[in-house]
């Protein structure tokens, strides 16, 4: 799945993608304060992780690369 285009969560600066669909819980949100990044999975937005900006950037970076595989059955 690709997350790219985004809509802002107004209740706390959240970003969606708008790939997930209207009401669709199927994506990561993100949102950036000062020099920390905070995900969340949108199935379970009161859990999250929170990182540096460049380790989300060398994240990212990975994930186009293809260095990482999902779950297999």
């Amino acid at each position: 799945m690709t997350c790219e285009r985004t809509e802002t969560l107004a209740e706390h600066g959240w970003q969606r993608s708008t790939f997930s669909g209207g009401g669709g819980n199927n994506c990561v949100e993100v949102v950036t304060a000062g020099s920390w990044v905070s995900i969340r999975e949108s199935e379970a937005p009161d859990q999250n992780i929170t990182t540096g900006r460049g380790m989300f950037g060398a994240l990212l970076i990975g994930i186009k690369a293809g260095r990482f595989r999902g779950p297999t059955a």
